[in-house]
C-alpha cells in the first residue's frame, strides 16, 4: 500500500460513503431512496470539488442532503489526507512518518518538518476566511430569503466557493445576483483565495506580520512559488476579463443588454469562475463559440498547487512557457525570477500536461461515441470542466446516458487525484536504476 494508493483509495472510500448518504430517504425532498447513479455522480462531484450536477441541487435534495453535500465539499477541498490527519490530531494521537510523507505528497512539499503545523494552519485559514465570507453574504441572502434560509444559503455558497466546487442552491446559479457587487466580490474573492493555494496565503500572512514588525532588521523575501503563482494568476484573471468582454460584448443572450459597469463585472466573474469554480452569472449554453473556447483554455489551466482547484496548475503553465522562451533564446537553463528551475520539475510539468491532454482526448472521444448528436464544442467543454474540477456546463450534463455520466465520474476523479498520482498508484513506487545510457540526438519539431 503505497502513499499514492492510500490517497487514491481514500478518495474512493469518501465518494462511496457520500453516495450512500445521498441515497438515503432523508437526503431527498420526496423522502424516497435516491437513484444510485444520481447519488454517485453528485458525491463524486462534491468530493472532487467539481460542481457538475445531473439534478437541481436545491429542489432534489433536502436540507440533510444539502448538508451532506457541503460536508463532502469541505472534505474534498481539504483533501483526504488532511482530513484524516486532522481527525487523528483531534483524538489526541500522533501521526507517523508515513502520514507525514502523505501530507507532503498532497501539498507537494519537499520536507517533513512542520507537517502538523501545516495541517492546523490549513484548517485555521479555511475556517477563518469562510466565517468572514458568511458574515458578508448573510445580510444579503437573509434580506431575500429570511434569516434561517439566508444563513444556510450563506454557509453553503461560502463552502462551495472557497473549495472551488460551484454547487449552488439557486435554480439559476446565481444569475439572479449578476449585478450585485457585494455577492460578486465575495464569491470571486473566495474562489481566488481558495484556488491560489494554502502555502501562498500563509506566506502572504507572514509578509503582513513582517511588515508590522518594528524590530525587523531584514527584508522579507517571497518564495519562487509565491511569485510565480501570484503573477500567473493575475495575468490569467486580467486576460480572461478582457477576453470575455470582447467575445460576449455583442451577444444579446449574455452581455449585450447590460450597462458598461455590469459588463465589466460579469466579465470579471466569468474570468474568475472558469479557474475551476463552477458558478456562472450568464447562461453558459448561450455563450459564443469564441467565449466557450476561451473558457476551455482557462479551465484547463485551472488553479494553483496546494489549492482547492484543479487543472494543470498555474506553475505548470509558467514552467512550460519559460521553457519555450529559453529554447527560443538558445538557453539551456530555465530561469524564473533569477532562480534556475530543476530539470525534474520541467519533466514533471511536461508529464502533467501530456497526461491531462491525453485524458481529455480519450474522454471526449468516448462521449462523442456515446452522444453523436451533441455538438463537439459542448462535449469538449463538459470533459474539460469535469477534468479540471470546474463544474461549468453548457447544459448537457443531465441529458447524458448512464455510461456518459460514469465516464464523467471517472474524469472528475482523475482530475481531483491527479493523473500522475493515479498512474503512480497503479504502477507502484519507482525503483532507482544504476544504468546510464549513451546520449544521441534526434530531430524535434
Amino acid at each position: 500500500m503505497t502513499i499514492a494508493r492510500t490517497i487514491c483509495l481514500g478518495f474512493i472510500a469518501v465518494i462511496l460513503f457520500g453516495t450512500l448518504l445521498l441515497m438515503m430517504p432523508f437526503s431527498t425532498t420526496t423522502g424516497d431512496w435516491g437513484n444510485f447513479i444520481t447519488a454517485l455522480f453528485t458525491s463524486t462531484s462534491a468530493v472532487c470539488v467539481t460542481g457538475l450536477t445531473v439534478v437541481d441541487t436545491g429542489s432534489y435534495f433536502s436540507f440533510w442532503g444539502e448538508l451532506s453535500i457541503a460536508g463532502l465539499i469541505q472534505v474534498g477541498g481539504f483533501g483526504y489526507m488532511t482530513t484524516t490527519t486532522f481527525l487523528i490530531l483531534l483524538i489526541g494521537k500522533k501521526f507517523d512518518f508515513r502520514q507525514k510523507i502523505a501530507i507532503n505528497e498532497s501539498f507537494d512539499r519537499p520536507f517533513l518538518q512542520g507537517s502538523r503545523n501545516l495541517v492546523i494552519s490549513v484548517l485555521a485559514t479555511t475556517l477563518s476566511l469562510e466565517l468572514i465570507a458568511i458574515m458578508c453574504l448573510f445580510p444579503i441572502f437573509s434580506n431575500d430569503y429570511g434569516i434561517l434560509q439566508g444563513l444556510w444559503l450563506a454557509i453553503f455558497h461560502t463552502v462551495s466557493a472557497w473549495n472551488n466546487a460551484g454547487f449552488g442552491l439557486f435554480p439559476d446559479n446565481p444569475i439572479s445576483y449578476q449585478t450585485s457587487i457585494p455577492v460578486n466580490l465575495v464569491i470571486t474573492g473566495l474562489i481566488i483565495f481558495g484556488g491560489i493555494g494554502y502555502q501562498t496565503i500563509i506566506e502572504f500572512y507572514f509578509w503582513i506580520i513582517d511588515k508590522f514588525n518594528l524590530k525587523k532588521h531584514h527584508q522579507y523575501e517571497f518564495s519562487l512559488n509565491f511569485k510565480v503563482v501570484t503573477k500567473t494568476t493575475a495575468i490569467l484573471l486580467l486576460f480572461g476579463t478582457v477576453a470575455f468582454y470582447i467575445t460576449e460584448y455583442h451577444n444579446t443572450d449574455t452581455f449585450a443588454s447590460l450597462p458598461l459597469g455590469d459588463k465589466i463585472l460579469t466579465s470579471w466573474f466569468q474570468s474568475v469562475t472558469t479557474r475551476t469554480a463552477g458558478f456562472n452569472t450568464v447562461d453558459i449554453g448561450k455563450m459564443t463559440t469564441a467565449g466557450l473556447f476561451i473558457s476551455i483554455g482557462l479551465m484547463f489551466v485551472g488553479a494553483s498547487p496546494s489549492g482547492t482547484g484543479g487543472g494543470i496548475k498555474t506553475t505548470t503553465l509558467s514552467i512550460l512557457m519559460n521553457s519555450t522562451r529559453a529554447v527560443l533564446k538558445g538557453q539551456e537553463k530555465v530561469i524564473l525570477h533569477q532562480r534556475e528551475v530543476p530539470v525534474s520539475l520541467i519533466l514533471k510539468a511536461m508529464a502533467v500536461v501530456f497526461g491531462s491532454a491525453l485524458t481529455v482526448i480519450i474522454m471526449t472521444f468516448i462521449l462523442s461515441l456515446l452522444h453523436p448528436d451533441f455538438l463537439f464544442i459542448d462535449i469538449l467543454f463538459e470533459v474539460v470542466s469535469a477534468f479540471a474540477t470546474v463544474g461549468l456546463s453548457t447544459g448537457i450534463t443531465a441529458t447524458l446516458s448512464t455510461f456518459g455520466k460514469l465516464a464523467l465520474v471517472l474524469t472528475m476523479y482523475l482530475g481531483r487525484v491527479g493523473v500522475l498520482l493515479f498512474m503512480a498508484a497503479i504502477v507502484g513506487d519507482p525503483r532507482p536504476s544504476r544504468i546510464n545510457y549513451p546520449e544521441e540526438n534526434l530531430l524535434i519539431g
